[in-house]
């Protein structure tokens, strides 16, 4: 039963690597959903002994105040991946909503939209989340607006580009002479073709923003104390290198989320792509 339903999936998505996206994710979707009752202790208490190593009482070990390592990286998930999914989607809403206008009007709405988006891009990415969070003040919300200010304008070049690709089809000129206005022309016709590449990319970003978040945390530009951030869990391993237990769990969490979302875009992608699940399909049939 199990095998028939893998079956009846996609190609693209009966692959290792999309498997293991998929349940990694599922994994940590659950953790966040119900981290109160996995975590053995409150992230907060300090009454475990202190820089314990990982055992039996305390599986992922405890950091320099007696707090449980596990709890707080289970807790650490309720903070970064709802954040980075609210960045992500802030982002494609601000970037998408600036990339189709420039794509579908021109004219000075394209030349304002497109040369704000390369004033941002004239700048590392990291250095000027780093500076537009330290201007605002360390705080999870000023570190989401900061990387928010970083991430929009990928989305509005590509959703640019995706528009004035469609724009001048037939079926869009045909709308046109019916009658429809540029915004429900935009919104009708172009804007569904265009949300099948934007969501790929909104998919690899999830991860993109879980380190960035966690970036800006580590450098104390985001999460307070005594909040069970993974970045700022990182940073206080950081001044136990003896410690190993507390920076590389965290860490770990981090690599995991990074990579599962990295897998899931890729393979839907592959899945958007007639031509990719094609050729993922032929090399298939050629190796059986």
């Amino acid at each position: 039963m199990r095998f028939s339903i893998l079956k009846r999936l996609p190609s693209a998505w009966r692959r290792p690597l999309a498997v293991t996206g998929a349940l990694v994710t599922a994994f940590w979707l659950v953790v966040v959903l119900a981290a109160p009752l996995l975590a053995p202790h409150d992230p907060l208490a300090q009454d475990l002994p202190r820089l314990a190593s990982p055992g039996a009482g305390h599986w992922l070990g405890t950091d320099e105040l007696g707090r449980d390592v596990l709890s707080r990286v289970l807790y650490g998930a309720r903070i970064s991946i709802p954040l980075a999914l609210l960045l992500v989607v802030l982002s494609l809403l601000v970037g998408g909503a600036l990339g189709a206008c420039a794509g579908f009007f021109g004219r000075w709405v394209e030349e304002t939209v497109m040369r704000v988006a390369d004033l941002v891009f004239a700048f590392p990415t990291v250095i000027l989340a780093m500076v537009v969070a330290a201007a605002l003040g360390a705080s999870l919300q000023n570190a989401v607006l900061a990387v928010l200010v970083v991430s929009w304008p990928s989305y509005a070049r590509v959703t640019r580009g995706l528009v004035m690709g469609i724009r001048s089809r037939e079926f869009v000129l045909s709308g046109r002479l019916l009658g429809f206005s540029p915004w429900r022309s935009l919104r009708v016709d172009v804007l569904p073709n265009v949300l099948g590449p934007l969501l790929v990319l909104a998919t690899l970003d999830i991860g993109t923003a879980t380190l960035l978040l966690s970036g800006l945390s580590f450098l104390g530009l985001g999460a307070k104390p005594p909040a069970p951030e993974w970045g700022s869990m990182v940073a206080a391993g950081t001044q136990q290198f003896d410690k190993w237990w507390i920076g590389v769990f965290p860490g770990l969490a981090i690599l995991t989320v990074v990579l599962a979302f990295n897998f899931l875009g890729d393979t839907l992608r592959d899945a958007l792509d007639p031509g990719t699940a094609r050729t993922i399909g032929a090399e298939k049939e050629r190796v059986a």
